[in-house]
């Protein structure tokens, strides 16, 4: 069975972003050693979720600048399958992009019953949320920055009740990020 696998970039004091949204804070840390993790990570993924928000901000970029940026990766960001999980939405226009506007539960549950690689959560904190809250999220490979921002989007809201999880794996970047692999326990 295929999992469903949060990867975003966090703050050492649990933030996805700042208290407007901003994600600056993280260009720093993106180095090389980064950026090498992320394609390793994307060689094991076939298909991206995202959220409205996070969509919308890569949409703008990836097919146009991304290009230009990062040929490679951007070639990766145009072509996998990507699944955008939105109410609010009317359509989606990304290549290999499609939009879900209800039943997410069984939109996930779905897809991990499917043959295929994992599924990735790039950013997309309000679908990281619904689907921790859902119990539809088997993974999540946090990359800790270290700096403090005080207040944010945080990386868990609203659970009913603890979650344990188990540490898989753990590895430190020269920038100081720290990757934390865990798995629900």
């Amino acid at each position: 069975m295929r999992k469903v696998i949060a990867s975003p970039f966090v703050t050492l004091d649990g933030f996805m972003a700042g208290p407007q949204g901003e994600i600056d804070w993280n260009e720093p840390y993106f180095d090389e050693e980064m950026a090498r993790y992320v394609g390793e990570q994307f060689a094991g993924i076939d298909t991206l979720l995202f959220g409205r928000g996070t969509y919308q901000l890569f949409v703008q970029y990836w097919p146009t600048q991304g290009v230009k940026d990062d040929p490679v990766f951007a070639e990766k960001m145009n072509t996998l399958p990507k699944i955008v999980f939105s109410t609010t939405l009317s359509t989606v226009t990304w290549n290999n992009a499609r939009l879900v506007k209800e039943n997410v539960a069984e939109e996930i549950q779905s897809l991990k019953r499917q043959e295929g690689k994992n599924i990735v959560i790039d950013g997309s904190p309000g679908l990281i949320h619904s689907l921790t809250r859902l119990g539809l999220i088997d993974e999540y490979r946090l990359r800790v920055h270290p700096v403090v921002l005080g207040s944010g989007v945080p990386l868990f809201k609203d659970l009913k009740e603890k979650m344990p999880l188990q540490l898989i794996d753990s590895q430190t970047f020269h920038s100081g990020v720290v990757i934390l692999h865990y798995q629900r326990a």
